[in-house]
């Protein structure tokens, strides 16, 4: 009996819970327009580690390094710092 009361009690709570609770907000499909001076934070992949790491360059910075700021922000992008 108590077996049966958990699972409703549990079934009850998840059907209570809003589902837009576990959606995350979309990504923008571009990064968001700035100044020259903007600084655009993106994950980076370092070969050879599993630890993620956040750049934060300006648009110039990452076209040096051969990135598209605009092709990147969706998938990598972090924040930008005005």
């Amino acid at each position: 009996m108590g077996l049966k009361l958990l699972l409703a009690t549990v079934g009850i709570v998840a059907a209570a819970s809003p589902l837009s609770a576990a959606r995350p907000e979309p990504a923008p499909a571009v990064a968001p327009a700035g100044s020259p001076d903007t600084l655009y934070c993106m994950k980076i992949e370092i070969t050879g580690s599993r630890i993620e790491e956040v750049k934060c360059w300006t648009r110039q910075k990452w076209a040096e390094e051969e990135v598209d700021v605009d092709q990147e922000w969706p998938k990598e992008g972090v924040r930008v710092i005005a």
